[in-house]
């Protein structure tokens, strides 16, 4: 998982990228927040890979409207040659209004109708009406000239069966996701605390994948594994929203650990991030992460194994080394 840029692109990315489709992993990700996009590198992976999956974890849908973003499914299907997987999102409104200037209101509706789009174009079956609540097509509300026409995309999908995954957090999303998506792309999962999620993925379909994102530190020590785990988590539970309106916190809450949420916020909130970062429990970034020595990420793997978790979507390594290693433990 190579998530988004920083300040500028990662040094090596196709280095690794290739690297890691000879090592036998299954896929490589790329994601956007207000800085790089997830769609262009994908297509530079793809020039320089043969087999491995290509996805977005998560193309963010107030970025594009939903055509357009069938439209780069399409074109990187026939780039790779049939290895694009497509990965949504929401993200929060602080980014959907603040940086695409988009109304963030009922996210669940707007996601509902966003992949029904797609998945209309992508079939191909007849030319795209759509009358919904938020995407109209042909569009004929304020502003139009009255001469849209219904339009069926001219280049032919490789596959007309995209996987379409999404990103979702809370229950009422991830029930929905298991009812129209192909799979789902938890920011953060425990095998530890499955019952968080059981209830909203009981009507999910066979075949549905669940692909989850996990730190990966092999070192001598727990704890110093588990540092650049609480950073991440002390950022997003922090800092990634509004008081009262942050999907990492009331998902932190969920697990059990609602004061300890409720404290990191307000921490991050008033500029103590350190201290943020250092509220974040041992034992929930624990419940998240495979940090440690082999033999205890070797054991700790069987509980993985046994979730319903069927892909580890491992953060970018940063080195050929380390992901060999990773490789090493994971796929023997």
């Amino acid at each position: 998982m190579w998530g988004y840029w920083g300040q500028l692109p990662p040094p090596n990315i196709i280095e690794i990228s290739a690297e890691a489709e000879r090592l036998g992993y299954d896929s490589v990700w790329t994601a956007e927040a207000w800085g790089s996009d997830a769609l262009t590198p994908l297509g530079l992976i793809a020039g320089h890979t043969s087999k491995i999956k290509l996805g977005t974890s998560v193309v963010q849908i107030a970025a594009r409207t939903p055509t357009a973003t069938a439209m780069a499914a399409i074109t990187l299907d026939h780039l790779s040659n049939g290895r694009f997987q497509l990965g949504l999102g929401v993200s929060g409104p602080q980014v959907v209004e603040g940086w695409y200037g988009q109304p963030s209101v009922r996210p669940l509706a707007r996601t509902r109708e966003y992949v029904e789009i797609i998945r209309r174009v992508l079939a191909r079956e007849r030319a795209l009406n759509f009358d919904g609540e938020f995407y109209q097509h042909p569009y004929t509300g304020p502003g139009s000239v009255g001469l849209g026409k219904p339009l069926k995309a001219i280049t032919h999908p490789l596959r007309r069966n995209i996987k379409i995954f999404l990103g979702a957090e809370g229950p009422k999303n991830v029930a929905q996701t298991a009812e129209i998506a192909d799979g789902w792309l938890p920011l953060y999962y425990s095998p530890y605390h499955q019952d968080v999620y059981a209830a909203s993925l009981t009507s999910a379909k066979a075949g549905f994948e669940v692909v989850a994102g996990v730190q990966m530190n092999i070192c001598d020590k727990v704890e110093d594994g588990l540092v650049p785990v609480k950073m991440m988590l002390g950022f997003y539970i922090g800092g990634m929203g509004a008081k009262g309106q942050n999907y990492h916190t009331k998902l932190m809450s969920r697990f059990g650990f609602e004061q300890e949420a409720l404290a990191i916020q307000k921490a991050f909130f008033e500029g103590r991030r350190d201290e943020a970062v250092a509220l974040v429990p041992d034992q929930f970034a624990d419940s998240i992460s495979l940090v440690g020595p082999p033999e205890r990420i070797r054991e700790r793997l069987q509980v993985w194994k046994d979730s319903p978790v069927t892909t580890l979507l491992v953060y970018s390594p940063g080195s050929t080394r380390k992901l060999a290693e990773v490789a090493e433990l994971v796929l023997g």
